[in-house]
C-alpha cells in the first residue's frame, strides 16, 4: 500500500527533482521536495518521512553534510536514508556506507528501478518493525505487565477516567497509575519514557515500579505525603541508578486530597497540565528537571482546589503532536484548550476531547495518546 508512505527528496536539480517526483507519485507515494541539505532537515522535522532520498552535490549543505546533521538527531536518524548520485565512485560510495544508509540510486537509473529499490527499502523496514513489535508483545504478555490499568479508579468526591492509544497497537513508552495511599489520599501518576523506540515499554514497566516505591518511601519516612516529595524520591532512585543514565522521562503526579477537596501537582519535564473552572481553562506549567539529570531537582508542590465540576487534564505529547492528515497542522495547546472550554458539566469530558482529537488526526496518531481527567463531583 504505497500511499501510506511519505518520501522526502533532498534534489538541487529542478528537471531531476521533477522527474523522481512524478515516477514516485505515480506509483502511490506521497513525495516532498527540498533543494538543499537546510531545507532537507527543516522539512524532515516537520513531514516525519517515512523515506529520505538525497543528492550529495548540492549548494548551502552537501549530501554528506546532511546525512551527518540527521545522524545527530535521535528521532531524524531512524529515517531510511537513500543517496541519490550521477556518480558510482567507489570513494563516495564508501563513505555513504560509512554514514549508515540504506542503499545508493544512480540517477540514471530507470523509474523501475528506483521504484523497486524504494519499494524493498520499505517493505523491509516495515518487516523488521513488525518482528520488533510481535516481540514486545509477547514480552508483555508472558511478563503480565501492564502500564495503563484496565478500569477507572473509585476515589469519593472525584470522577477519574482517562484514554490510551498505544503508537500502531505496540506496547509503548507512557505509563499510567493510580496510587491509593489511604481512604484520603490518591495519587495520579502519567508518564513518558523518551528515546527508546518500540523497548520504551520495558523501561515503563520499571518506572511505573519506582513511583510506586517512592510514594510508599516517603510516606514511611516522613508521616506524611506531598506530590513534591515523591517526585524528588523518583529523581534521586533514577539519578543514583546507571543503568538508566540515558533514558530520558518525563513524570506528572497529581496528589488528590478528599477531605480538602485539593489537588497537589508535581512534574518533571512534563507538558503542562489543564485546569478548567466555568468554562475557562487555566495551563499550569511545572519548571521541574527531567527525572535523573540532577540530583536535586527542585520539584514544585502547587495546590489547586477542585469544587463540583471542575476538571484537570493530563495528557502525553502524543495529544499535541499529532497532525491533521491532510494540512499536516498539530492539534496543538490552543486547539486542546478551546476543546475543552466547550464541554458542558453533563458531558464526558474524555469522550469529547477523544472524538474532536479522532475526527482531527483521521485516527492516525505518531505516538502514545494519553489523556486522563480528574472531575470534581458533589459533596
Amino acid at each position: 500500500m504505497t500511499e501510506e508512505y511519505k518520501i522526502l527528496l533532498v534534489e538541487d536539480e529542478a528537471n531531476v527533482a521533477k522527474l523522481f517526483s512524478y515516477n514516485l507519485q505515480k506509483v502511490g507515494f506521497k513525495c516532498d521536495i527540498a533543494v538543499n541539505g537546510e531545507e532537507g532537515f527543516e522539512k524532515a522535522l516537520n513531514i516525519n518521512p517515512d523515506l529520505i532520498i538525497s543528492d550529495i552535490m548540492m549548494p548551502e549543505m552537501n549530501g554528506f553534510e546532511f546525512r551527518r546533521k540527521l545522524l545527530d538527531h535521535p528521532e531524524l536518524r531512524k529515517i531510511p536514508f537513500v543517496f541519490l548520485t550521477a556518480k558510482g565512485e567507489d570513494d563516495d560510495i564508501l563513505e555513504g556506507y560509512e554514514l549508515e544508509i540504506e542503499d545508493y540510486i544512480i540517477k540514471t537509473s530507470t523509474p523501475q528501478v528506483v521504484i523497486a529499490k524504494v519499494r524493498a527499502i520499505l517493505q523491509s523496514k516495515k518487516k523488521e518493525r513488525a518482528k520488533a513489535v510481535e516481540e514486545v508483545q509477547k514480552a508483555a504478555g508472558s511478563m503480565g505487565a501492564k502500564v495503563v490499568p484496565s478500569e477507572f479508579p473509585k476515589f469519593e468526591g472525584y470522577d477519574i477516567k482517562h484514554w490510551h492509544v498505544p503508537f500502531e497497537e505496540t506496547p509503548g513508552g507512557d505509563f499510567i497509575d493510580y496510587v491509593n495511599v489511604n481512604d484520603d489520599y490518591l495519587v495520579v501518576v502519567l508518564g513518558d519514557v523518551m528515546g527508546k523506540k518500540w523497548g520504551a515499554w520495558y523501561f515503563a514497566v520499571a518506572y511505573a515500579g519506582y513511583v510506586r516505591s517512592a510514594i510508599r518511601f516517603a510516606i514511611e519516612s516522613t508521616g506524611a505525603i506531598k506530590a513534591g516529595e515523591i517526585v524528588q524520591s523518583v529523581n534521586k532512585s533514577i539519578f543514583k541508578d546507571e543503568r538508566l543514565s540515558d533514558v530520558f522521562v518525563t513524570l506528572s503526579i497529581i496528589l488528590l486530597n478528599k477531605k480538602e477537596r485539593t489537588a497537589h501537582y508535581s512534574g518533571a519535564g512534563d507538558l503542562p497540565i489543564f485546569v478548567c473552572k466555568n468554562q475557562e481553562v487555566e495551563v499550569i506549567k511545572s519548571n521541574g528537571l527531567l527525572l535523573g539529570f540532577n540530583e536535586v531537582g527542585d520539584y514544585q508542590d502547587i495546590t489547586i482546589e477542585l469544587q463540583q465540576d471542575e476538571s484537570i487534564y493530563m495528557i502525553s505529547d502524543g495529544i499535541l503532536e499529532s497532525r491533521n492528515p491532510s494540512t499536516g497542522e498539530q492539534f496543538g495547546k490552543d486547539r486542546l484548550i478551546e476543546v475543552i472550554r466547550r464541554i458542558k458539566p453533563t458531558e464526558n469530558s474524555v469522550d469529547k476531547i477523544k472524538q474532536a482529537f479522532s475526527e482531527f488526526t483521521s485516527s492516525k496518531y505518531e505516538d502514545d495518546v494519553s489523556l486522563l481527567c480528574i472531575k470534581g463531583l458533589p459533596n
